[in-house]
């Protein structure tokens, strides 16, 4: 969480941090890292650290949008699916098992290909309407299990509605799986909208990491032995990438009590010991007063 806060601050506050213009070409080319450019320079002269900052801005509003999309997308299907049941359960269910089967890397490299418009906007929608059925099965399955506990069951028998039983009984016991459902699809958007970048499928008018790394292979920055062009949006990406990951195992250890630490269980069963330990001394002393 320190290292995801760190990374939105470093976003918020961006366009106050970078210290050159991201895309303003200088004399300075090729200019490993130093005191006056931090990360080094492109093959143009232009500022790697101001394009890394301006950068985080750019993919982290567009992979929590893209993963916005997708988890709206898979709670709302998963829930109907599940609550529906019928026809409906197996229209999403067959709609879900299509887009799982098909692979979504090459499907959004032939839509980026073909597409005329290739923004932010498009991206999005391209991710999140992609990303969600892995989710939605997930979320569908979680539904049903809580459809047939005593307090939908309960709630039925009142006469509560359907919506309200959504969004007051259902949905409130989910929020554990739908926000680690939002946190998976977060990091994914990030890898796979840096992926279709790096093979120039993006927009490579913006600024964002996977651009930055695409002129870097672009250019063989690699082959000529300069290092950094690559290395600091990677690292950048990296690090976000990896707190996500934790922040999502986190959720899962929190949620589900069989992937808790077993440092606590084993705190807890020396507790449990101790108690024992002191009830059976406290037996046999009162047994030795009463003799």
């Amino acid at each position: 969480m320190i290292i995801l806060g760190v990374m939105v601050a470093v976003g918020i506050f961006s366009p106050w941090i970078a210290t050159h213009d991201p895309n303003a070409f200088s004399l300075d080319a090729r200019q490993a890292p130093s005191i006056h450019h931090l990360m080094g320079t492109t093959d143009q002269g232009a500022d790697i650290f101001s394009q890394v900052v301006i950068g985080t801005r750019t993919s982290l509003i567009l992979g929590a949008a893209a993963a916005l999309l997708a988890t709206v997308i898979a709670t709302v299907l998963g829930i109907l699916a599940a609550y529906s049941g019928g026809i409906v359960d197996e229209f999403i269910s067959f709609l879900t098992s299509v887009f799982l089967v098909i692979p979504t890397i090459p499907l959004l490299i032939v839509v980026s290909a073909y597409l005329k418009a290739q923004g932010e906007i498009a991206m999005i929608l391209i991710l999140g309407l992609t990303l969600w059925a892995f989710e939605a099965r997930i979320l569908r399955a979680q539904a049903l299990g809580f459809r047939s506990r005593d307090f939908v069951l309960a709630a039925k028998v009142a006469g509560e509605s359907t919506r309200r039983i959504i969004f007051s009984e259902l949905i409130p016991n989910m929020i554990s799986r739908i926000a680690a459902a939002f946190v998976l699809v977060f990091y994914v958007a990030i890898l796979t909208e840096a992926g279709l970048e790096f093979l120039g499928l993006g927009d490579i008018n913006h600024t964002s990491w996977g651009v930055t790394m695409y002129w870097a292979q672009v250019n063989s920055t690699i082959l000529q032995g300069e290092w950094w062009p690559s290395f600091f949006p990677g690292i950048a990406l990296s690090l976000t990438v990896v707190s996500l990951f934790f922040i999502l195992a986190g959720i899962d250890e929190v949620s589900n009590p069989r992937l808790r630490s077993p440092k606590k269980k084993k705190g807890l069963t020396k507790r449990m010991g101790a108690a024992l330990v002191g009830g059976n001394t406290a037996v046999r002393a009162h047994e030795e007063d009463q003799a």
